[in-house]
Formats: C-alpha cells, structure tokens, sequence
C-alpha cells in the first residue's frame, strides 16, 4: 500500500493557484483511478483504492500548507505505514513550468509543506513528486506569486503537467521510483537541472 499526498491549501480562493499544484495531481489521480477523496480523516481528504496494480490512499490535507506534515503524520500512524511508502507530490518554484522531479529523498528547499512534512516524519528519506512553477522573471514577493491565481495560459500549462505527474506516478506504482526517474527526470533534465539534483532529489 502506497500513501500518495498533494499539498496545498483549502479555501475555495487557493484552489487555482502554482501553491495548489499537489492538489490538483490528486485529482488527476483520482479522476484516474475512480476514487473519490472526500472522507475527512486524519486532518486531511482521503480515498481508498487502486491503481497501476497496487493499493493506494490518496489524501489532501486540510491543515493549510505550513501543517501539512501533522496529516501526513497521522495517516501514517493510521495505516501503519513508513515514511518509504509515502509519495509527496507539491509544487516547486526553483523548477520551470513543465518540469517534473521524482526523487527518492532530499532536503525539503523552501518549501513550507515540505519542511512540515520532513518535520513531523521525522525524516528526509521518503519519496516526492515536485512540480515545477518557478516564474519566468523577477519576483519581488515568492508568497505572493504562489498564492496568485494562475491565468488561462498558466492553467493550461499546468494541466499538461499535472496529466504527465500522473503518468509518472502510475509508472512509479507498476515498475518502481527508478523507472519513474529514469524516465521522466531525463525528459525534463538539462545540465543544470542534473547538477542541482546530483543528491538524489
């Protein structure tokens, strides 16, 4: 059984938004899989069920996004599951639009969410999904920018990914996180984005 979270955070006004992004890979999941994430457990959505073969619980926290690790806690301690099993997909701005990263383990960067999950977990060794974001030019406020509702062009964009974050993650549950990586992290890779992963992330 696999643990698959999004981050992001609740309120209608977030919904849209690059901070969402993990969020709205669990729909695409679910959409997938059939299941439906609305049971209210552990501080977060849940829905049981299957796919690419395996069982799977797919979650969104309803912490907000700076608390995310207390649900991803719980539900661990619920399914008596280790951080091994667990699959955190979020957004990341330090990756272009587009772009996907599946790594085994690593530090949790700037991200809040991660940070919080890294925190309450315990440790950096459990599996993530990041998705791309970063902005195209100069921002003076990064909070602003991620809570920012993304424009028409942007959607469309992140629609794409989010369908090929789903791909990647059905490739993860049938054949593993190597072949996941293997396929998905070369797609999207130039040099810089190689040297800058070289930990493992």
């Amino acid at each position: 059984m696999r643990l698959i979270v999004g981050l992001g955070n609740p309120d209608p006004e977030y919904q849209w938004t690059p901070h969402n992004l993990g969020f709205m890979a669990v729909d695409e999941l679910a959409n997938r899989s059939g299941i439906r994430v609305s049971r209210p457990e552990a501080k977060a959505l849940v829905g049981r069920g299957k796919l690419g073969g395996e069982e799977i619980i797919l979650a969104k926290p309803q912490t907000y996004m700076n608390l995310s690790g207390i649900s991803v806690r719980e539900l661990l301690a619920k399914y008596e599951l280790q951080p091994a099993d667990l699959l955190v997909i979020y957004d990341e701005r330090d990756l272009p639009w587009s772009m996907i990263r599946i790594g085994e383990r690593g530090s949790p960067g700037t991200h809040n969410g991660a940070k919080s999950v890294t925190s309450s977990v315990g440790t950096q060794d459990f599996p993530r999904l990041r998705l791309g974001c970063g902005p195209d030019h100069p921002v003076r406020d990064v909070a602003e920018y991620v809570l920012k509702p993304l424009k028409k062009a942007e959607l469309e964009v992140a629609a794409e990914m989010v369908a090929e974050a789903g791909d990647a993650v059905e490739l993860l549950l049938q054949q593993g996180i190597a072949a996941a990586m293997n396929k998905y992290n070369r797609r999207n890779s130039g040099p810089d984005a190689t040297a800058k992963d070289a930990d493992g992330e």
